[in-house]
Formats: C-alpha cells, sequence, structure tokens
C-alpha cells in the first residue's frame, strides 16, 4: 500500500473543506460576493480533483 494517491486523498479532502469553511465565513460575515463566488467555484474545482484522486486510489487497490 505504498501508492502515492492514498497519501494524497487525505489532502485532497482537507483542501475541499478548507476553501469550503472560507467561502461560507466570508458569506456569513458579509464579505465580498465575488470572493465568495471565487471560492466556491475553487471548491467545485478541488472537488472535481478530489474525486479523481479518491477513484485512482480505488483503482490502484484493485491492482
Amino acid at each position: 500500500m505504498s501508492n502515492p494517491f492514498y497519501s494524497l486523498v487525505p489532502f485532497a479532502i482537507a483542501a475541499v473543506a478548507v476553501v469550503l469553511v472560507f467561502g461560507l465565513v466570508n458569506m456569513l460575515r458579509g464579505g465580498s460576493p465575488h470572493l465568495s463566488q471565487k471560492l466556491m467555484r475553487l471548491r467545485v474545482l478541488l472537488q472535481a480533483i478530489a474525486l479523481v484522486i479518491i477513484m485512482l486510489a480505488i483503482w490502484m487497490m484493485g491492482r
């Protein structure tokens, strides 16, 4: 189990969570709506990347 994808999964999930929290905090504090929109778009991108990493890790487990 020394596949590099296994170690990337927690970092990918953490990156999504951090951006989500920053976006929510900005919205709750009444910050810039443009910044909130950029953070939410970044979150969607990071979620897609995390999904690819997770799927690659699962695929590598089957090999």
